[in-house]
Formats: C-alpha cells, structure tokens, sequence
C-alpha cells in the first residue's frame, strides 16, 4: 500500500498537493493525519468521493510500503499517524515548501522549494508528465494555491505559483467552488459594518434560491465594500446579495493607510470601490447611494440589473453609485427585479442517475463489492423483496468491512439504515444542502414510496461545474490565455456564442441540416415529449456541427449525415426499458418506407431508408440510454438500461461523448460531462477510461482514425494507454484462444463463435482503407505497435510500404480508366488506348500501375485489396487463420490460405516456360488477385533485352497484355469458314489464342490460313 500522509488540521494546501501527488502514484490513497479546518471540512463534506482518500482505521500498517508527507517535514504535525514513519523497509519522501525548517524525519527523498505552497510542486510535475487532472482535482488543487498564496498577494508567493493556477484554471478548476471555500481577510475598518448587516440583513427565499439585502447608513463612503459584500455572504449562505451604503459624500482622499489596503484587493473589488464614489466632491451634506451586487444563481444578470440606471459590471457582480435618491425605494425596486430574473432551479428529477443498481440485504460485502468495481459507483441501495428502500452501504463501508476480513457477511449489519431521502422535485439547492449538512453521499429519489433514482455528490458536482462553466472555460478570458500557446486556437467568438445559448445551438442544428431530415428530428422529439421521456442527438454528429460552427462551414443543409445517434432516456419518468425501440416503432408510423430493425439485446432499433427521393439513403439508430460492462477484454459488452449520463460515460472519446438534448425544457442544451468541447478546441483525442482500450482494442484503430481525419492529435496520457494495452499481451492470448476454438470447432460443423475484438477490427480496417487518409493512419498504427491487434508477429517494414502503395496506385488508376471508359471491362474487351499502353508495358521489364489489362471486375474491393496485402506480410501459417478471425470474404481466406503454395509453384515454372503461350496456359487456371499477391510479394525485376525474365515480370506481362489478348478470329468467324461448332471449336480458339501470343499471326488473312493448314478446310 502507498501512503500519502497529510499533516493534522489540514488545511487546503496539504489536501491539494495530495492529491495531486495521488495522480503522479497512481494506486496511493490519502490519509487525513486527523482534524481538518472548517473550510477544508465542509469542502470533502460534498467532495471527498472524488479522491483517493482512505481512513486512518482502514489501513492494515503490515501492507505499508511507501509514505510520502506533503506540507510538513515534522513528525509531530502528523499525529498518531508518526508511528507509521518508523516502520521497517519503507520508503520515505517529504514534499514541502517551508524553508529554513529542520526536518525530525528519516526520508529517502526530499523535495522542499521556496514557493508559495506545496500544490504547486505537484502542478509542475502533473505538467511535466502531461497528466491532466479532473475538474475536481484542478479545484481543490487551485484551491491550494489560493489559500497558501492569499490568492496569490503574499510575500511568499512566487511566479511559479501563479502559472501553476493558471494551468488549473485551464484544466477546469472551479471558480465558484474557489470563490466559496477561500477565505479572505477582512479590514478592520469592515469589521463593525459586518456585524450591523448581520443583524439587519432581510432574506428571502424564491425558487429555491435566497436572496439578501441590506442598506447600511454611514457618515461617509468605507472603501471595501464589495469585501464586505463577500464576507456576507459565506457568512449568511444567501445566494445573491444587494447591499446598499447611504452616506454623506465629502472632499476627502483615502488615507495612505487605506491606500495600502487597496492595493492588496482584488481588481473586481477596486473597480466596485472606485465606482462607489471614491471622489473628491464639494458638498459635505450631498447624499449618495451605492449598491453592490453579489450572485451565484444562475440565469440571473446583475449587469443588466444595474445598467437602466447608470451601473454595470458582470452578470454575477456588479455596482452602481445614484445621487439623491430615495434609498428604501430604489433597493425595493432592485430586490423586486432580482427576484423576476431567478430561473426556476433544478430538480432531483433531471439530477438523478436512474435506474438504481439495487441489492438485497442478504447481500455479501464481495459481492457487493465487486458489483461497485463493475458499475463504477460508490455505493449501492438496499432494498427488499418488494423493492421498498431499506438502506444505503457505501464504498467506505465495505472497505472497512473488508478490511477486517468480513467479506462473506452480509451488508445489512454494514448498511446505513437511518436515511434522508428526497422527492423528485427537492431543488439542486435544497439537495446541495442535505449533503453539506448531514455529510450525505448519496440521496435516493422517492416517487409515491418507490425508489425511482438516486442523486449522488456525482451528480451534484457535475452540475455545479457545468453551472460554473463548462462553456465558461471556453469563454473571452480562457479563449485568449489558450490562444497564448502554441498547441490551442482560441475559440471562434461565433461558437462561443452559440454554446452559451441552447436555442441558438439548436437553430444552428437545424440550419445545419436537410429539411427533411430536421423533419425527422423534429417528430422523434415530439413522440418523446409525449411519453415523457428525454431524446438526445448524441456522438458523431454533435461533434461534426460543432466543428463546423467553429470553421465556419455551418452553411445551410451543409451537414451531410447518413448515420445519425438518438438516445432515448426512458428513465426521466419512469424505468422503461425499451424506450428507444418504442419510439422508433413509433415513428415509423409516420414513414412507413422507412424499414424497421430491432436489435433487442442491446434495446437498440434503426430506421433505414435506402434510395428514398427525398431523404436518399439514411440510417437513424435509436438506443435506450444503456450502459456496459465487459465482463473479459476484447468482448462484446453486457448492455443495461440506464440515463443519459452513463450513456454518455460508455463512449470511447471525449469528442465523441457530447449530446444535443431535442426536447423540451431545455431543448438545445448541451451534455458535455468529460470536457469534449475544450478537446475539441485543442484538437486532441482523449479516451475516457484507463482500461478503455484493453476492454476493446478496436479503440485504438478508431483513436488512430478520429485523430488522423479530423487532423488531431492523441493526447498524451491516451497515448501511454494504448501502448500499455498493446504491451500487456492481451491481444495475443485472445488469439490463441480464438485459434484454439477453431481447431475444437473444426469437426463439428458449429460455427465458430469469432472473438467480438476480430470482427470489430475487421470494421475499423474497412473504414481507414476506405478513406483517403489511410497511409497516415496506418504510419501511426504501426509506430503504436496496434498492427499486434491483428496477430503478435505483424509489423511494417520497407517491403510492406511499397507493396501497399503500389497496389493503392494501381486501383486508383484503374478506377479513373473504367470512369473514362479506357479500361478492360468485365467482358474482357480493351478501350481505345489499349493498344499505346500495352506496347509501352511490354517495351519495359519492370511494372507500372498503368499497365493493368485485368478486368477490374476480377478484384476484390480496394480496402480489402490492401488487407489481403497486408496479411500476405504474415508468416503462411497465420494468413488464412487471421483472415477467419476478421470474417473475411471466403474467396480472400482461400487465396491467403494459397498463396504460399502458388508462389512456390510459379516461382519453380516460370523460369522454364519461354513463349507468352506457354506462361498464358500456366497462368490462366489461376485467380487474377492471387497472381498480383504473388508479383507484388516477388523480387524487382531487371531489364533484360531477351524475352526470358523473371517470375514477377513474366506475370506483369500476363496482367498488362497477355490477359486480355483476342485471336483474330472468333466463333462466328469460324461458322462462316464452314466450321461446325463442337469439341474442334475449342481446339481451334485455343491455338488461334497461343499464335496470337507468339506473334506467330497478326491479322485476320493470316489466321484463317493458319486454321486451314491446321485443321483443313471447314
């Protein structure tokens, strides 16, 4: 086990540099040495599932191997824990940035520098590593820094400290969270004004949210009151603050005491100060109102609140300075008009994640256990035979259970039995509330008795970051501290503005596609709307428009989609299961052409129309938002109902785990729960999950694919997970399983269940041959090592790459001759410019791909042309069965399984044969493809004056001119020279086919005189 110790009381700094140690040591826990301050308190209150934290009384001291203390380099600020230090064979490491301190502990390593706090050291590591921390990771990690540093304003503080905030606000730190759980000093000047607006202060609550005012009369202006307007409200827990100062303004310039003050607040705070009346004026007795405004509620604007009168500033701060004004009136005006802008709040309905994995309470602590590693949660409901709520066990739970050995109990004598439950109508407040207050990680939906969802501090948190700006962090400021660096484009202000509007998301949607198929759209969110349930565009699409909103080539019925994803959340109401199959079947009423397939298992059904005159060839899939599990790497995934958010959380990449909600209330809304759209504006592709690619190697291919197609890049840390995966030998031991069940299947004429990791390859192969790009993206596969997917020993090389390009040549060519009507077609009969081109080929020894006489009928599909080259590179034992795996056409498993056999076989006979006749006859019985297999895998040729060559010319000639010569007299030729048709027919084309070839005749008089001595007059 390895430990991360911080010190007792914890304050920010020392949680912060944990955890970001916690990310440099993966597999660490955290240890809290004992007591926290309050802050820090009520922080993991509603924070703590998202790190690696782990109780003192869990740890078994026997299982320590590694301790690493941050912010401390004394044994005694570590409490009861210190004794942990002298255990023997451990190793020791101090992360600190305290100075000038003498150490009392042994460590092996010493890592203490003269910054302003320890956060920061972990920061430069995490960016040296290119690691990129959570949401919350970066929050608390900011919150560090801010604490330690003053928000950056004390003495310690150093450059270091400000660019590692930087790159946390970068990566997503919440500023709500930092704004709520920092904690500023206060002037004494403030100090008596705070105490009268604590007794005076009137609050309300509307919709969720309270809103406080205060108007506070003063013999002349103080300077900090926006400090006093924060302190307030941390110190009241109102939502959204007026407070107002009536005061007699003098001629009088602040003290130099105060001018010091200023200069150690904030900018927000200076500019409310100025604005506040900070002025020279004459008149002593002339009156003067300043309000200043607070809010965290979201959808209201206080900039739009005070500009009709004369202020301004941010929709969540703002001031405003009036003269002679009726003071009681105009706050009673501004409280009225704040209280008209709070939006109706969220509720535990669209919150909560649903169904509820449930357990009895007969339950094992394993069992239980290892359901929570399997669904990814960190806890689970109790319930009895009747579904009734009978408790909750958490992940805390079990682990101390487990730890003292109790796995085969069950978790009824571990559940929490004494539960607060809330409605499907609590507001996010109110449950924000409940889990701060009763340190509650969990909060069951109860609808009429029955459990119908669960509201986790997941769920919570997601929302709150998504409040504090997950398009926020997309917005001016962090567009222009991104558009600084070199790797990041700054956001296109056109969609920057769209995100930050749903309805303008959605009409750029519907501008973006066919009429008709925003029609389609349209009557599929009607018929959810009807049922209650939720219908998102999910995936590919998503990303396509918003791609297309930042280049600006969003142009009207410009997105083309012949695939489009809709989920279906069927359980925002109620738990139905078969919510998307339903409402394609329903939808089908409204376009009967359409044809219905319904994929049960994994509640999935698609509509498909195929040559339609308006909608031409399309394919809508409905799902019923699921989520999955594989239950061994490489196989297909055991699919469960679920919402939306776990929907989204199965995905393979960021960029692809985005969805536009289609129905109403918030129609428009984009779902970016894993940071998608700042992948997309740094042009990088980020797989969601550590073991993504060991559950479903073809990951990698289609990694490889996006990254390649859209022109990105793999991040860093995706990157080191694909290599890892390749370097586990996963791959190859799913293949000798699969060959084992070849040969144990051989005998009995039952299929062979082909490993789900093949048959998804073979798709993604398909799709990167297929495309233009698909030399690059095999260049990358290769130097990922992911050709072993395929089979251990496959690898590129310099032969590989020219047989790969020449073929791709040589098909493209051909391609172009066939649309120019200057190629064989499937008849075998040459076009016009036949002749100049096989007189060229026939003048050299060495091939051109322009050269081809074959028909083009006689190939396989290019994508596939380039697989079967690609898998003649395999040693001949592994052709043929690689082939099987991936479900390859018959015809091109049986070439691969003969193409050894006849490249031995040509290569011993061709030597021998001298006239075209004789190599034609040897040739003819075999598959064109086969022979181009076979001359692309040959040795070059040279050129040689003789008509004797090698093996591989020999074939050339065959494919570029031999192949498709014609004898000077046909059939009816032959019927007219008064030959009678039978077995002398075949006799006779035949020679007339071999003289042809050995130049022996040319023309039509020469070949009916050769038939007549040959065979005598007809």
């Amino acid at each position: 086990m390895d430990l991360i110790l911080c010190h007792t009381t914890a304050d920010f700094d020392t949680l912060g540099a944990a955890v970001g140690l916690s990310r440099l040591l993966p597999g660490s826990r955290i240890v809290l040495a004992g007591g926290a301050h309050a802050a820090v308190r009520d922080f993991l209150a509603l924070h703590r599932d998202e790190y690696a934290l782990i109780e003192r009384r869990s740890v078994n001291p026997d299982q320590i191997r590694t301790i690493a203390v941050v912010d401390t380099q004394v044994r005694d600020r570590l409490g009861a824990v210190a004794e942990w230090l002298a255990l023997p064979d451990i190793t020791i490491a101090v992360y600190d940035h305290h100075l000038g301190m003498e150490s009392d502990i042994a460590a092996t390593q010493c890592h203490v520098e003269a910054v302003g706090a320890t956060t920061t050291l972990m920061v430069e590591q995490l960016q040296a590593q290119q690691l990129t921390p959570t949401a919350a990771e970066a929050t608390v990690m900011a919150l560090g820094i801010h604490v330690d540093t003053g928000s950056l304003t004390f003495d310690q503080t150093t450059p270091r400290d400000a660019r590692a905030l930087a790159w946390l606000m970068e990566q997503g730190a919440s500023l709500r969270a930092i704004a709520h759980y920092a904690e500023p000093g206060l002037a004494p000047a403030l100090q008596p004004l705070l105490t009268t607006a604590l007794h005076d202060l009137q609050t309300e609550t509307v919709r969720g949210s309270t809103i406080g005012w205060i108007i506070l009369t003063l013999d002349s202006f103080v300077p900090g009151l926006s400090s006093l307007a924060s302190h307030l409200m941390q110190l009241t827990d109102v939502d959204a603050l007026l407070l107002a100062a009536h005061y007699a303004k003098k001629a009088a310039d602040h003290s130099p005491t105060n001018e010091s003050s200023d200069k150690q607040r904030s900018e927000e705070q200076q500019a409310d100060d100025q604005q506040a009346g900070d002025q020279r004026l004459e008149e002593y007795n002339e009156r003067a109102l300043t309000v200043i405004g607070r809010s965290h509620i979201d959808g209201t604007d206080l900039n739009a609140l005070f500009q009709p009168i004369g202020g301004g500033g941010h929709p969540r701060a703002a001031s405003v300075n009036l003269h002679q004004v009726n003071p009681e009136a105009t706050l009673a005006q501004l409280v009225t008009q704040l209280k008209a802008q709070i939006p109706q709040p969220l509720t535990a309905r669209v919150l909560m994640s649903s169904p509820v994995r449930t357990i009895r309470p007969e339950t094992s602590i394993a069992e239980a256990q290892r359901l929570l590693i399997r669904y990814g949660h960190s806890g689970l409901s109790v319930v009895n035979e009747a579904g009734q709520l009978l408790g909750i066990i958490s992940r805390r739970d079990l682990d101390l259970a487990l730890h003292h050995g109790f796995s085969h109990a069950p978790v009824k004598g571990y559940m929490t039995t004494n539960l607060k439950t809330i409605a499907p109508d609590t507001s996010l407040p109110a449950i924000e509330a409940l889990m701060v207050t009763y340190n509650i990680g969990r909060l069951p939906v109860l609808d009429q008795g029955n459990l119908v969802g669960i509201v986790t501090r997941t769920d919570v948190l997601r929302q709150l970051h998504r409040q504090d700006g997950e398009r926020g962090r997309w917005r001016e400021e962090g567009d222009k501290e991104r558009g600084k660096r070199g790797d990041v484009e700054p956001l296109p202000s056109k969609l920057r503005s769209t995100l930050d509007e749903p309805k303008s998301l959605l009409a750029a949607l519907r501008h973006c596609l066919k009429p008709e198929l925003w029609q389609v759209l349209s009557a599929a969110a009607e018929e959810a709307e009807q049922q209650g349930w939720h219908l998102y565009l999910v995936g590919g699409a998503v990303r396509d428009l918003l791609l297309a909103i930042a280049k600006g080539t969003a142009l009207q019925g410009g997105l083309l989609l012949e695939d489009v994803d809709l989920v279906v959340d069927g359980f925002h109401r109620a738990a139905v299961v078969g919510a998307g199959v339903a409402l394609a079947k329903s939808l089908q009423t409204h376009y009967p052409t359409a044809r219905l397939e319904i994929h049960g298992k994994f509640q999935t059904a698609a509509l498909l129309w195929h040559r339609d005159p308006v909608l031409k060839s399309l394919w809508v899939d409905f799902a019923t938002a699921r989520t999955e599990f594989y239950p061994y790497p490489a196989a297909n995934p055991e699919v469960e109902s679920s919402s939306i958010q776990q929907d989204l959380y199965r995905r393979d990449f960021t960029i692809n785990a985005m969805a536009i909600r289609l129905t109403e209330p918030c129609a428009g809304e984009i779902l970016d729960f894993f940071g998608g759209l700042l992948d997309l504006q740094a042009k990088q592709i980020r797989v969601l999950h550590a073991n993504s690619f060991i559950e479903d190697p073809t990951r990698i291919y289609r990694a490889v694919r996006f990254a390649t197609r859209l022109g990105f890049q793999l991040d860093a840390q995706t990157e080191s997970y694909i290599r890892y995966a390749i370097a586990s030998g996963i791959y190859s031991q799913t293949q000798v399983q699969s060959q084992d069940q070849q040969r144990h299947h051989q005998s009995s004429q039952v299929p062979v269940a082909t490993p789900a990791l093949q048959t998804r390859l073979r798709a993604e192969l398909k799709y990167i041959f297929q495309s233009p790009y698909w030399q690059p993206a095999l260049q990358t596969l290769a130097e990922l090592g992911a050709l072993q997917c395929l089979h251990p020993t496959l690898a590129m090389d310099a032969d590989l790459w020219r047989q790969l390009r020449w073929v791709d040549r040589g098909l493209k060519w051909l391609k172009r001759q066939k649309a120019e009507g200057n190629v064989v077609d499937s008849t075998g009969e040459a076009g016009a410019n036949d002749v100049r081109r096989r007189q060229k080929a026939e003048a050299t020894s060495n091939f051109h791909p322009s050269a081809f006489c074959a028909p083009l009928s006689s190939f396989p599909p290019s994508w596939l042309a380039l697989l079967e080259v690609l898998l003649a590179h395999l040693a001949p034992e592994h052709r043929s069965a690689v082939a099987t795996n991936l479900q390859l056409p018959i015809d091109s498993t049986e070439r691969l399984q003969q193409l050894e056999t006849a490249q031995l076989t040509l290569t011993a006979a061709l030597p021998a044969c001298q006239r075209p006749s004789e190599i034609v006859q040897l040739l003819k019985p075999y598959d064109l493809w086969l022979l181009v297999l076979i001359a692309v895998r040959s040795e070059r040729s040279t050129p040689a004056p003789s008509k004797t060559g090698s093996p591989r010319r020999k074939i050339w000639q065959y494919l570029t001119h031999w192949v498709a010569v014609k004898p000077p007299l046909d059939g009816k030729d032959l019927k007219a020279l008064g030959y009678k048709p039978g077995p002398q027919f075949k006799a006779i084309l035949e020679a007339l086919v071999a003289a042809t070839l050995d130049g022996v005749l040319s023309n039509h008089a020469e070949a009916e005189a050769f038939v007549a001595e040959r065979f005598g007059e007809g």
